[in-house]
């Protein structure tokens, strides 16, 4: 869908059209529910987050003055229900499970890392901090910008960079170090 589509979807849904909005959210679906996931790393959670954000989303569509990408406006509202719901419920840390949102790699494609990899990405992503583990997955899963994502968590540019940048080395000695283990052990 191009800008002019999405504008003009935008613009039905403001008026209240159910349908528009039904293409809108089919649209978005899995990188909202993605995002929700990675970072909930629990289904139903992930899967009321979204629900109740897509009931932001309608409620708030009315008065919408795009400035950033919807896509960006409308992950911002999972996260921030997201938060909500960790508060509310201040729920214990799991293992992250990219595999159920995105499917296992296969190892018969080229360019899809071994399975092997996979794991080792997956568990050094458990253990970044939180903050720098959202700004991966919005960047790397939900495929947003650096603007969209401080769109999204409500961060200047700047922040986003510099703690994009902090993640991505943390993940690089993690995976070292691991890598170092392993060909030790």
């Amino acid at each position: 869908m191009n800008e002019t589509q999405e504008a003009a979807l935008i613009h039905r849904c403001q008026t209240g059209d159910k349908e528009a909005f039904r293409m809108l959210v089919d649209q978005y679906r899995s990188a909202l529910f993605g995002t929700a996931y990675l970072m909930a790393r629990d289904r139903g959670l992930a899967e009321d987050a979204v629900q109740e954000a897509l009931i932001q989303i309608w409620k708030h569509l009315p008065s919408l003055r795009i400035r950033s990408s919807i896509k960006a406006w409308m992950v911002r509202i999972v996260v921030n229900e997201l938060n909500q719901q960790f508060r509310k419920r201040q729920l214990p840390t799991v293992h992250l499970e990219m595999a159920e949102v995105r499917g296992e790699p296969d190892e018969a494609e080229p360019g899809i890392i071994r399975k092997e990899e996979y794991q080792s990405i997956k568990q050094a992503l458990d253990k970044l901090p939180s903050e720098q583990r959202e700004i991966v997955i919005l960047h790397y899963f939900s495929e947003l910008t650096v603007p969209e994502i401080a769109a999204a968590v409500n961060q200047r540019e700047g922040t986003i960079k510099s703690r994009l940048s902090r993640a991505l080395d943390r993940l690089g000695e993690i995976l070292r170090h691991n890598e170092m283990w392993e060909v030790k052990g």
